[in-house]
């Protein structure tokens, strides 16, 4: 990841890598690696997380239709 600092701005350069590290989901990913999860602890979380996707999705979806 590149970040270029411009006219000695640290502050701003530091705020954009941060988005961009948000963005690419490093974060959680440290927070995920803290401790060891179990193989089937990491499926059940993946799937719900799925399953909370999905509906966000369709709720967007009903949205833009009008229900």
């Amino acid at each position: 990841m590149h970040v270029t600092v411009r006219e000695n701005n640290v502050d701003q350069a530091l705020r954009a890598l941060k988005k961009k590290m948000q963005r690419e989901g490093i974060f959680r990913e440290m927070k995920l690696r803290r401790h060891f999860e179990k193989p089937s602890q990491k499926r059940k979380r993946e799937r719900a997380e799925a399953v909370r996707r999905h509906r966000k999705l369709l709720r967007k979806r009903m949205e833009r239709e009008g229900f």
